[in-house]
C-alpha cells in the first residue's frame, strides 16, 4: 500500500493488497475491470481490452479510495468469432458472475461497486447495472460515451468515437503509453474507417473490415494515451462524488 493510503499497483493485473490492507483502509467502494479476449488486429494483443480496463481501473485506484479487483478476462465477444484466438463466454454467464461478485461485496461490507468495461461489445453489463437498483449494492458502468468523448477531446484524438470503434487510435494510444512493449509493428498502416455497419450484430466484425480493425490507430501516440487516462481519472470524480468516495475511505 502507498503513503497516501491507496493500494499499490503491481506489474501484473493482480491487486497486491492483503486482507490486512483492506481491513485497514475499509473501502466501501470496489472497482472491477472487465476486459475480453478477442482479436485486435495483428498488432494489438488479444487481451487489449482487459490491459486498458487493468490500466484504467489501476487509476482510478491511486486516485480513490478503492479496493481494486483482479480483472475479468473473458467476456463477450462473438463479434469477432471469425478470427482465431477470440474466447467468448454468454452474456447470461457475464450477467451472473458480475451479479454474484457484487453480492459477495456485500456480504463483505462494500456497497458501490464500479464497473471499468473496457469492451463495448458487454452491452449485458448496462443491464446488471440498471438491476442493481434496490439490489443492497449500488453500481455504475465506466467510462460511458460521455466520459470517452471528455477525455478524447483533452488528449487530441482526431477521430469520433463511432469511427474509433477497435484497436484504433484510442487504444493503440493507451497501449503506446501505457504497455509500448505490447503494441507489435504495423499499427502505422492499419488504419480501416466503416462507419456505416449498421449489421455489425447480426453479421459479426468480419462483414466490415478484414483486418479485424475498425479506426485509425495511425494518429495514436503515447502522449495520447497518457492524456486519455488522465482525462478518465479527472472524470470519474464526478462518479466518486456521487457515491460518497471523493474523500478518503471509512475510518
Amino acid at each position: 500500500m502507498t503513503a497516501s493510503g491507496h493500494p499499490t499497483s503491481p506489474p501484473g493485473p493482480w491487486p497486491a493488497d492483503t486482507t490486512e490492507d483492506v481491513r485497514v483502509r475499509r473501502p466501501s467502494m470496489a472497482v472491477l475491470p472487465i476486459g475480453s479476449f478477442e482479436q485486435h488486429g495483428a498488432f494489438l494483443p488479444l487481451a487489449t481490452d482487459t490491459v486498458i480496463a487493468c490500466t484504467i481501473a489501476r487509476e482510478l485506484a491511486a486516485a480513490h479510495p478503492l479496493q481494486l479487483l483482479p480483472p475479468l478476462t473473458v467476456s463477450c465477444s462473438h463479434e469477432h468469432a471469425a478470427w482465431p484466438g477470440t474466447v467468448s463466454i454468454s452474456a447470461r454467464t457475464l450477467h451472473a458472475v458480475v451479479t454474484d461478485i457484487a453480492d459477495s461485496l456485500r456480504r463483505s461490507g462494500i456497497d458501490t461497486l464500479i464497473l471499468v468495461n473496457g469492451h463495448g461489445g458487454n452491452y449485458v453489463l448496462r443491464n446488471v447495472v440498471q438491476e442493481s437498483a434496490g439490489s443492497g449494492v449500488r453500481m455504475a458502468l465506466f467510462p460511458g460515451s460521455a466520459d470517452w468523448d471528455r477525455a478524447r477531446t483533452r488528449a487530441g484524438v482526431t477521430t469520433s468515437g463511432h469511427t474509433d470503434m477497435h484497436a484504433g487510435e484510442a487504444e493503440t494510444s493507451i497501449l503506446l503509453h501505457a504497455h509500448p512493449e505490447l503494441v507489435k509493428d504495423g499499427y502505422e498502416s492499419a488504419d480501416c474507417v466503416a462507419d456505416d455497419r449498421k449489421h455489425l450484430l447480426t453479421l459479426g466484425m468480419s462483414a466490415y473490415t478484414e483486418s479485424g480493425v475498425i479506426g485509425r490507430p495511425s494518429l495514436a501516440s503515447a502522449d495520447k494515451g497518457r492524456e486519455l487516462l488522465a482525462g478518465l481519472t479527472e472524470t470519474f470524480g464526478e462518479y466518486a462524488a456521487l457515491f460518497g468516495a471523493g474523500a478518503a475511505a471509512h475510518v
